[in-house]
């Protein structure tokens, strides 16, 4: 077998070039590298947290001075005037909200949320985790006189909580951080719809026709053919603008301008396009055909995703950390804390986030289960969702960000965010606590010698008959020889016992060491639409060294498949989540390898030749069969 990692992250076993060379240490860069950029970004919020309490409270005068200083911009009578504050939380901030704009626009076109029976657990778990918060609070604050702040306690803080994830979170996160994910778009949907409906003071309605204006201009600036991020950033300026003077929040602009911005999986023929110019470039180098390669590469990925990719860092680590230092400047004065102590208000905050969040997440979740509603997937066990429902209790950056927008009284905004950066840290620590205890109880050794989901012949693909006695169950990639040589002993296993055993084939492309395994899987689930997956898999394999998409549709059309349907399910989101299924059930159970055979239900270990696979089949027959001669060496 060949040893190489599924996820193939740096550092990983199957990617030895991203290692240092033995004995050498490894430079601050390649340890910032190693970390992602999910640890990092949660480091800078977490150092600019502790940055902003320490400079406010070492001299509270400068930190509320430099905050409240103007800038005025404009022409004449034109101008804007803005404070420090109100340019990182109205105008920085709206960057950010347009990023969870992109990824709420992403997951509902072609991500998580497509399929309602995948999206119920994280809906269901994000709506409980926005009421349940929200009642504790006013049940606990009301005496405070804030109880209409309640918005502040709803809300989930998506940087730190993936970033915490990466810190703490177990060993195997695979689909707990998409559920996580998942949630935490819901999560966001409901906390800007709580801003614009809850927290919009002198609300003027003429300017809106104005925004409205530049967001139909935004929607249609995709069928520009150049110029379009001219365009874009114009129009986008426009719509903030018109926000900010409708009194609707502008970074609300940010959301509904990402709402309108394309997203879609890659096109074949766009794909296939940048490559001929990319070998035009290679043949013959100049500046002219470099721009024209460049330029398709581009083009060939969506509008949406090539956003994301350019704004994450810089949200990151820019704003983020900006806003951590601009909001989190919390006096702990031994008055201040004393009267937190005794507030109401900081209670309602700290309870809410921590018990309302993990109730309410948990809790709906715990009871879908129960009711056997919902897909949870491998590996989305209680306890790790039990991790993540406590994570959820960091509400951040949102938190402090309805705090400053409902509590006018100065005294009570520092209460609040007390409240608001207790919760977060017993929120961590209460997570880690699970996980540690979830870890302990499913040692890494264990897990995978059990296949973690049963064979569905409405999903799967099963050579055989349901009825027969015998399993095997392979985790593949279509580009791997050892898969391809596994292949034939495979079928000299069912040439010995007939229809007494089913074969199953599940996807685990190698995607760093093979670059067009992924594809082969998605093309073959294509071609499992047409009814010809078997088909399809023997043509990948009999041709591995052959699988760019114009040789995948050269093979469809070989095998008279309806090519134009099946360059369409390319592109479908069904497609691409049977084969990312797959691969997170591969991630749950530690497959770092393949091919990875799973026998009656229990994972192979040694060699896989035919001999070896029908006594692994038949050990517990009273009588074992015996094999024949081996044929091929794992």
């Amino acid at each position: 077998m060949t040893e190489v990692s599924i996820t193939a992250r740096p550092g990983d076993e199957g990617d030895r070039s991203s290692q240092p060379a033995r004995g050498r240490r490894r430079s601050i860069a390649e340890v910032v590298q190693a970390m992602g950029q999910q640890r990092v970004g949660a480091l800078l919020l977490l150092i600019a947290t502790v940055a902003a309490i320490v400079w406010a409270n070492a001299a509270s005068g400068s930190y509320a001075s430099f905050w409240d200083t103007h800038l005025a911009i404009g022409v004449g009578d034109l101008h804007l005037d803005f404070t420090l504050h109100a340019v990182v939380n109205d105008a920085l901030m709206a960057i950010f909200f347009f990023t969870v704009g992109l990824e709420v626009r992403r997951e509902f076109a072609i991500g998580e949320l497509t399929s309602w029976s995948r999206a119920m657990v994280p809906v269901v778990a994000a709506i409980a985790g926005l009421a349940v918060p929200a009642v504790l609070f006013v049940l606990i604050a009301g005496p405070s006189g804030q109880a209409h702040a309640w918005g502040a306690v709803i809300s989930t803080d998506t940087a730190f909580l993936i970033g915490a994830l990466a810190l703490v979170g177990p060993r195997v996160p695979g689909r707990l951080r998409v559920f996580l994910l998942a949630l935490a778009v819901v999560d966001d949907i409901g906390a800007l719809s709580i801003i614009a409906l809850v927290y919009t003071d002198q609300f003027d309605p003429w300017p809106l026709l104005v925004a409205a204006a530049g967001l139909a201009g935004i929607f249609f600036t995709r069928y520009l053919r150049m110029g379009r991020g001219l365009v874009y950033a114009t129009l986008s300026i426009v719509v903030w603008l018109a926000f900010l003077a409708s009194g609707v929040h502008p970074t609300l602009a940010g959301v509904a301008i990402a709402l309108l911005v394309p997203v879609y999986r890659p096109n074949r023929r766009d794909v296939e396009h940048a490559l001929e110019l990319a070998r035009t470039f290679r043949q013959s180098p100049n500046s002219e055909y470099a721009r024209a390669a460049a330029n398709s590469l581009r083009e060939s990925i969506s509008i949406n995703e090539r956003l994301q990719s350019a704004y994450a860092p810089y949200v990151a680590y820019v704003i983020l950390p900006l806003f951590a230092l601009a909001n989190a400047g919390v006096v702990v004065s031994p008055e201040i804390l004393a009267a937190a102590l005794v507030s109401p208000l900081t209670w309602g905050v700290v309870v809410a986030l921590v018990v309302g969040k993990f109730v309410g997440v948990f809790g709906s979740a715990l009871a879908l289960r129960l009711g056997r509603l919902g897909d949870f997937g491998p590996g989305l066990t209680l306890d790790r969702i039990a991790g993540g429902a406590a994570l959820s209790g960091i509400g951040f950056t949102i938190s402090l960000f309805i705090i400053d927008l409902a509590i006018d009284d100065e005294a009570a905004q520092n209460e609040a965010r007390v409240g608001v950066l207790a919760a977060s840290v017993i929120a961590f620590v209460f997570a880690t606590i699970i996980f540690r205890i979830s870890d302990a109880v499913h040692p890494m050794e264990d897990t995978g010698e059990v296949l973690v989901r049963p064979v569905d012949p409405r999903r799967d693909h099963v050579y055989g008959t349901m009825d027969a006695r015998y399993e095997i169950v392979e985790y593949g990639d279509f580009q791997c020889p050892f898969c391809s040589k596994a292949s034939g002993v495979i079928q000299q296993v069912r040439d010995r016992l007939g229809d007494d055993v089913r074969y199953v084939w599940r996807h685990a492309p190698l995607t760093q060491q093979h670059p067009n395994a992924l594809a082969g899987a998605e093309a073959s689930e294509a071609a499992a639409l047409q009814g010809k997956f078997w088909e399809f898999e023997r043509g990948l394999f009999a041709d591995q060294d052959n699988q760019l998409p114009s040789d995948i549709v050269r093979l469809a059309a070989r095998l008279d498949l309806d090519v134009s349907r099946f360059e369409r399910d390319l592109e479908s989101a069904e497609v691409a989540s049977h084969v990312r299924d797959d691969m997170l059930d591969a991630e749950a159970m530690n497959v770092t390898s393949v091919p990875t055979f799973f026998i009656n239900g229990k994972r192979l270990h040694g060699p896989y030749d035919t001999r070896s696979l029908i006594r692994a089949l038949t050990a517990d027959d009273a009588a074992p069969v015996a094999g024949p001669a081996d044929t091929t060496e794992g």
